[in-house]
């Protein structure tokens, strides 16, 4: 019985030792990563293409919820969470309860750009942007990110505290002022 355990396992530790030289890890990690990149970007793909714009909502969920996959597969642990939390829960949830607070008789057909104008001038400007972020990525320097951040939660808390603190308080004023924005045009202006 021994013989044929100590078989087995030299079997086993040889189609391991053999699948390590032909880079099956590599493989496997590439394979999931662009299974999460295709569920990510079919599911955007959906949210333009769906005649429904309640499943159009659900599948803008599942992008998010996809990019923060992406996010947490590339060890960036606190913008995935940031992922889940804002944009898979918050914002969806709000999107959806709009969709479902608005009156229509008929959700089958509510959305209204389905125009064959409509859909080429929407795969243009994507076409356009597509091609405008390629040429970023090809021609940007990328650098890997600094091991001495340590804790990527204190490593970026410490930089947009120190380093980036005018940039984070645009970004906070910016969002001030949409919200106050909203709030105006929710009003009404008759209201106001």
């Amino acid at each position: 019985m021994n013989d044929l355990l100590s078989l087995v396992h030299s079997l086993v530790n040889g189609g391991m030792d053999m699948a390590v030289e032909m880079g099956a890890p590599d493989l496997i990690q590439a394979g999931i990563f662009y299974a999460l990149a295709g569920v990510a970007v079919l599911s955007a793909l959906g949210v333009v293409l769906c005649r429904n714009v309640v499943h159009s909502a659900l599948l803008l969920t599942a992008s998010f919820i996809g990019v923060g996959c992406l996010y947490l597969y590339t060890a960036a642990d606190f913008m995935g969470a940031v992922q889940f939390l804002v944009y898979g829960g918050a914002v969806a949830i709000l999107i959806v309860m709009a969709i479902m607070l608005t009156r229509r008789e008929d959700m089958a057909h509510s959305n209204p750009s389905r125009s064959l104008l409509h859909q080429a001038g929407a795969a243009i400007v994507a076409g356009g942007f597509l091609l405008t972020m390629a040429l970023a990525a090809l021609l940007s320097p990328f650098q890997e990110a600094p091991a001495a951040l340590g804790d990527s939660v204190t490593g970026l808390a410490d930089l947009m505290l120190t380093k980036y603190v005018l940039p984070f308080e645009v970004a906070a004023i910016l969002l001030l002022v949409a919200m106050i924005g909203a709030i105006i045009l929710a009003k009404g202006a008759d209201e106001a």
